[in-house]
This record gives structure tokens, sequence and C-alpha cells, in this order.
């Protein structure tokens, strides 16, 4: 039996339409334990890794591809409540300059460090802290997710993962691999427990992030766009390095920098 609504919403004033604009507050995803997904690719990964999405939106007058219907359908087949929007409604709901018709809310479903499980003996974990803006953290997802990490550790977090904005940069690789929000205590704690290596980034630090051995279990910790990391994390670290600089700019973006580190793990492991 379909749950597709046979009707369309027409009204911003619509309770759905309003619980939309409401999950766009992060006060209103904790307080729900809901959140927002928007975008062909980002509900393919989701539904990929079984996601459990409640309800899905759709204006097909805003479909770029045929295969938008397809994923629909599977949704639909998972027990989401399918409901269509006028154009104009969903362009109200959608975050993005460019919606392409498909947004849905979606259960929060927290992951914890135990949770994190390793593909072999040389576990690689990236250690996002106290990251500001929700495009870095987002393409930090998308970075740890293309180098190969096991986990990603969003640490003293200012911007949860669930904000909109996240889950749009990174391309739904959110959803990819592992991704825990804990303390600092705690992820310092559980990278001990696991004889992990901590390879923190500072512009004083002494050494070239390239002359470290990132071959062992390694924890790649980066620090906020305005403040960097806390000296606890420089002083409990086991390397502190820098990434070089030539022009007049003392510092790269959190993100750019993560991925620097990312691929020099990548490269040195695909050497083995």
């Amino acid at each position: 039996m379909q749950s597709v609504s046979l009707d369309k919403i027409t009204s911003a004033q619509n309770p759905k339409i309003k619980l939309v604009i409401k999950l766009k507050n992060k006060r209103s995803r904790d307080r729900s334990a809901q959140y927002l997904i928007e975008g062909y690719r980002e509900l393919l990964r989701a539904t990929e890794a079984n996601v459990e999405i409640e309800q899905l939106f759709v204006c097909k007058q805003l479909f770029l591809k045929d295969n938008e219907q397809k994923l629909i359908d599977q949704i639909d087949k998972k027990g989401a409540q399918i409901t269509h929007c006028m154009q104009n409604i969903f362009e109200k709901i959608s975050y993005r300059d460019r919606p392409d018709g498909l947004l849905a809310i979606a259960k929060q479903a927290p992951q914890k460090l135990a949770d994190i499980t390793f593909k072999n003996e040389n576990p690689f974990i990236v250690v996002a802290v106290s990251i500001e803006k929700p495009g870095n953290l987002g393409t930090i997802l998308r970075s740890a997710d293309a180098s190969g990490a096991d986990a990603t550790i969003v640490v003293d977090k200012v911007t949860d993962i669930y904000n909109p904005n996240v889950v749009r940069a990174s391309v739904g690789t959110l959803f990819t691999k592992p991704v825990v929000q804990a303390t600092s205590e705690e992820t310092f704690d559980w990278l001990l427990k696991n004889k992990i290596q901590i390879v923190t980034t500072s512009p004083r630090a002494k050494e070239v992030y390239t002359q470290v051995d990132y071959q062992g279990p390694t924890a790649i910790i980066v620090g906020s766009e305005q403040y960097g990391l806390p000296e606890s994390w420089l002083e409990g670290s086991n390397k502190n390095v820098f990434i070089p600089m030539c022009g007049q700019a003392d510092s790269l973006n959190a993100a750019t920098c993560t991925t620097l580190m990312l691929y020099e793990v990548l490269r040195q492991r695909q050497s083995l």
C-alpha cells in the first residue's frame, strides 16, 4: 500500500511545513531528536545506511534527473510518509539556492565511542575539536570518507552534526562512516585505551606534517577556525605538526588543513 498523499501541500501554514522550518533550529532538533536531509545524493546515502526517514517532501518540478522516483519508492517501502509540495512551498522549506525537489525528516541515531570498529589493526581516526562553521565540519566529514578514515569524532561540539548545512556540505558522507560526538576527556581516554597515536596540528609546532609516520594506529586532531586546539590536546599529543606556509597567511582553513593531513596519511599507507 502506497503512503503517498494524493493532495499537494499548497499552504506554508500547513503543520508539516511548520515542522520542517522548526527543524532548521538546533533547539528544535535536540528536543524532537529529528533532523533534515535534503538532496538526492544525501538521501541516497542515508537510505543505503538505513537511516530512519520519517517524512519525505517531494516536488517533481525541481527534479534534476530521472532517478528520483526510484529513490522515492525505496524510501516509501521503508514506511516513510511521502508528501508532495507545490514548487513555491518546497522552495520555502529548502535551505539550498537550487533545490532538487527532495527533502526529508529523519530520526537522529547518535553513535558512541564504543560503537566505533576498526577494519584492520591500524585504525585511522579524525578528531575535529570545536569546529564552528557547518560547511567546514561537513567538508571534514567528506574528506574523512574520501581518505579512508575509520571514523570521525566531533569533540566539544560548537556545530552539531545534524545541522542542515553539515549534512549538505558532507554530501551525505555523514552516513558512510561512524560520526561520534564526545567530549575532549572522553575522546582522549578512548584514544589512549586503544593505543592510537595522537597527532595534533598547530602553527607553533616544530615538525612538518610530512615528517611523521602515520602508518600505525593514528588520530589526526584538528582545532577550531579561530582558536585552534586547546593546550590540553597539544600537551597530551604524541606528535605536534605544522603545515608550511609560504605566503602572508599564517594558517589554513580548518577543512583545508584537515584534508591535507588526511591525504598524507593515505599517501603513506598506500605505500605499505
